[in-house]
């Protein structure tokens, strides 16, 4: 019965995608089981959420019309004369069985397969999933029955759930998370404000730390509590500040490493960014480069960074 249930559903979707898309649709591949059907199909475009609704509710429209499914047995010829449609992979002899679903000849296919006497015997249908296989072929799997009100029962069970953790009804969930992803979102920009704000901060206070080396400022250093992106800011900056110099930053999150290396000007004609980041970026498992007065790169070994930024002075 579950078979024939998804055998009747699968001639019903086949004729919904053809009122709802166009006539261009045909059958490419079909798979009827216990559990769900699959069904492949010419089409070009992506099927918007809204056509997919139409082709849903058609059928199940056409389900609760509960007319009786007929069948007929005819020669080859005049059943496609009449407007049968032939299933893919499908292979008939001179006389074949027609069969016929829904008001004003809705579906009109032929097949040898087992189907259902009246259409309600389907009870439910619902599209669980579609999308692309291949150029110009989709693919649209659903349930019927018993089944299909099990994938509601689960989704409504993922909503209830939703709308317990947000404390929120099912009818009102969608907004609560709609209201908790904005919120998200601000505080997100919040953060990245107050992320820049230390990072300015940072960036005077590590000016002290600048050191004399072979007569060239040099400032290789960790920066604590900023993403790599700040990086580049703090960097530029503290160029500024100390006029002539060499800045190599690091930023550590969890086992991944960003690197930041700036030489003013004045200095690049003797010191490439790019080699000191290269140099520095190696010793921690990864790699990096830039133009000569500014290089990025990074790694994953955050436990080799202090040796490696204490090596800057070796090149200097």
């Amino acid at each position: 019965k579950r078979i024939a249930r998804n055998h009747s559903a699968t001639h019903l979707l086949h004729a919904a995608l053809r009122a709802v898309l166009g006539e261009t649709v045909t059958q490419k591949g079909s798979l009827v089981d216990g559990d769900k059907l699959r069904f492949d199909f010419s089409h070009d475009e992506v099927i918007s959420k809204a056509d997919i609704d139409k082709i849903e509710g058609m059928v199940n429209r056409k389900i609760l019309g509960n007319t009786k499914v007929h069948t007929d047995v005819t020669d080859i010829e005049t059943a496609k004369k009449n407007g049968a449609m032939a299933l893919f992979g499908e292979k008939y002899g001179d006389t074949v069985r027609v069969l016929t679903m829904g008001k004003d000849d809705f579906s009109v296919e032929l097949c040898g397969g087992t189907h259902v006497n009246q259409l309600g015997d389907i009870g439910l249908f619902r599209i669980t999933s579609e999308g692309g296989i291949a150029a110009g072929v989709r693919r649209i799997e659903a349930m019927s029955g018993y089944d299909a009100y099990q994938f509601d029962k689960q989704t409504e069970d993922s909503l209830s759930e939703i709308a317990q953790m947000t404390k929120s009804s099912n009818a009102q969930a969608v907004e609560k998370v709609a209201q908790l992803i904005k919120q998200q979102k601000a505080l997100e920009k919040q953060i990245a404000t107050f992320q820049k704000q230390l990072a300015s901060n940072q960036g005077d206070e590590l000016v002290d730390q600048a050191e004399d080396v072979n007569g060239v400022k040099l400032l290789s250093t960790v920066v604590e509590g900023v993403s790599g992106k700040d990086l580049r800011d703090i960097a530029d900056k503290l160029k500024d500040k100390l006029g002539s110099a060499v800045v190599v930053l690091a930023a550590v999150s969890g086992d991944k490493v960003s690197l930041v290396a700036g030489v003013t000007k004045d200095l690049t004609d003797k010191y490439q960014a790019g080699k000191i980041l290269n140099h520095v970026a190696t010793q921690v498992g990864g790699k990096g480069g830039g133009r000569a007065d500014m290089a990025q790169g990074g790694g994953t070994q955050p436990e080799n960074i202090e040796s490696a930024l204490a090596s800057v002075k070796d090149l200097i």
